[in-house]
């Protein structure tokens, strides 16, 4: 089994709605009826917004980590 590899980003904006803060957290997720275990979706997330989408994924049983936006691959240009 291929160990889970988070999605690479592109910009470094926070995916609160409405939010265009700079994101410093990956919160990553992965809805079992959708993706392969192995895949891991991010959302981004500033400082203020990390708990309300790590709480909006967990209540789904989606979350599955959250890491420094740092550990993140980024997306080709």
């Amino acid at each position: 089994m291929t160990a889970p590899v988070p999605d690479a980003v592109d910009e470094l904006v926070c995916s609160a709605r409405g939010c265009r803060a700079d994101a410093t957290w990956g919160v990553l997720w992965n809805n079992p009826r959708l993706h392969t275990p192995e895949r891991r979706k991010v959302w981004l997330a500033c400082d203020e917004h990390r708990e309300h989408l790590r709480q909006y994924l967990e209540v789904r049983g989606f979350l599955q980590d959250v890491v420094p936006v740092a550990d993140l691959e980024r997306a080709a240009p």
